[in-house]
C-alpha cells in the first residue's frame, strides 16, 4: 500500500515524541524585534504584527496519516504550508496570506478503491490589527533594580494580554475536492491574545469563526504555550486546538522545537495528532521562517526620550537619601539589568 513505510515509521516514533513534547513542552512570537518572530511551528497566530516594512515568509513540508474507522479508509497526505506576512503602513497592522497545498491519497478498504485529491486545502488572505498592547506603557518595561525575582517570575499582571483582531476571507478557486460545496469567497474573523508570562514564556490564544455564510461554518480555538530555553536560540512549545463544524470536529495536540540560526532565519520541527478515530490523525512537519527586514524606527521627539543616565541615577540616589556606597550598588544593579535585557531573547514584546 502506498505510504506504508512512512506510516510504520511514523507510528513507531509517535508515542515517544508526543510524550516528550508534552512534558518538555512549552516558540516564540512578537511585535517588531531585533530577531525574527514566527508563527511557526504551531498554528496559533501572534497578537503582534511583524513590524512596519518587514516582509516575512514561513514555509514547511508535512506528512500526515489518517485512518477513519467508520468508513474504513486510510489516507496518506503530503503537502506544503506557506505564509507570507507584511507590516503594512504602521507597526500595528499586518497583511497575511496563508496557503496549504496538499495531495491526499485515500484507500477505501471495503471496496478496494483508491482516489487522489490535489488542491489548496487552505487559501486565505486577511488583515490583522493590534488593538491593545500592555507593553506600550514604558513604565511596565522598566526592570526592578532591587529584585531579580520580580523580573523573572510569573506575576498576575503578566496575564494582561495584547489583543488584536483579524478579518479576512477564504478563497475556493476552481473545482476544489476538499470544499466542493463552498462558495468562491467566504469570510473569516478572529481575535488573538498574547500574554508574556515571564521573560521567556508566552501564552497565545486564538478564537476564530471561519467560512461564515457557508453550509459548514466553523468555530475554532487555539491555545499555545511557548518557552525560550536557557540558550535562547532554542525554543519549545505545546499547543491545543479545538474545531467545531458540521463538516469536521476535532481536538488536536501539537508540540515542537525551533532553532534560531540568525536574526532573520529560523528552522523548526513539529509533531501532532488527534484524540478521535473519525478520523485519527498523526502528522509531522518541518519548515523555516525567513524575513527581509526593512524596518526603521520612527524618530522620537527629544522631550519624549528616556534620558536617564548615570548622573540622573546619582541624583535620584541623593534625593532618596542614599549613601555613596548604596548609590554605587544601585548603579551596578541597573547595569546588570540593562545587560540582561540586551542579551535576553525577549519574547512577546
Amino acid at each position: 500500500m502506498a505510504g506504508a513505510p512512512y506510516r510504520m515509521y511514523l507510528n513507531s516514533i509517535s508515542g515517544y515524541l508526543l510524550l516528550i513534547i508534552f512534558f518538555t513542552g512549552l516558540s516564540t512570537r512578537a511585535q517588531y524585534t531585533d530577531v525574527i518572530n514566527s508563527n511557526r511551528p504551531g498554528k496559533a497566530v501572534s497578537a503582534y504584527a511583524v513590524g512596519k516594512n518587514v516582509i516575512q515568509a514561513e514555509a514547511g513540508l508535512f506528512y500526515e496519516i489518517q485512518d477513519h474507522n467508520l468508513i474504513n479508509t486510510e489516507s496518506d497526505i503530503f503537502g506544503s504550508d506557506i505564509a507570507l506576512r507584511y507590516g503594512l503602513f504602521f507597526e500595528t497592522l499586518e497583511i497575511h496570506w496563508e496557503g496549504i497545498f496538499q495531495q491526499q491519497q485515500i484507500d477505501f478498504l471495503n471496496i478496494d478503491l483508491q482516489e487522489t485529491y490535489t488542491d489548496f486545502y487552505r487559501n486565505r488572505l486577511g488583515l490583522k490589527f493590534l488593538l491593545f498592547d500592555p507593553f506600550k506603557n514604558p513604565e511596565r518595561n522598566k526592570p526592578n533594580l532591587y529584585s531579580w525575582r520580580a523580573n523573572n517570575v510569573f506575576q498576575f499582571k503578566n496575564l494582561i494580554p495584547a489583543i488584536s483582531v483579524y478579518a479576512g476571507a477564504n478563497f475556493n478557486l476552481g473545482d476544489n475536492p476538499f470544499y466542493p460545496d463552498d462558495p468562491i469567497v467566504s469570510p473569516r474573523a478572529m481575535i488573538a491574545t498574547q500574554s508574556k508570562l515571564t521573560p521567556r514564556m508566552v501564552l497565545i490564544s486564538n478564537v476564530a469563526y471561519d467560512r461564515i455564510g457557508t453550509d459548514f461554518p466553523e468555530w475554532s480555538y487555539l491555545v499555545s504555550l511557548s518557552r525560550a530555553l536557557r540558550n535562547p536560540k532554542w525554543s519549545v512549545f505545546i499547543e491545543n486546538q479545538g474545531i467545531s463544524s458540521d463538516r469536521y470536529s476535532d481536538i488536536l495536540l501539537r508540540g515542537g522545537v525551533a532553532h534560531l540560526f540568525s536574526e532573520n532565519f529560523q528552522a523548526d520541527l513539529l509533531l501532532g495528532g488527534s484524540f478521535k478515530n473519525t478520523p485519527s490523525r498523526l502528522f509531522i512537519s518541518s519548515g523555516v521562517s525567513y524575513r527581509l527586514d526593512f524596518h526603521k524606527d520612527d524618530p522620537i521627539p527629544i522631550e519624549d526620550q528616556d534620558r536617564i543616565g548615570r548622573n540622573s541615577m546619582k541624583n535620584q540616589g541623593k534625593a532618596a537619601g542614599m549613601s555613596k556606597k548604596e548609590r554605587k550598588k544601585l548603579r551596578k544593579k541597573e547595569r546588570k539589568a540593562r545587560k540582561k535585557k540586551k542579551n535576553d531573547w525577549e519574547i512577546g514584546s
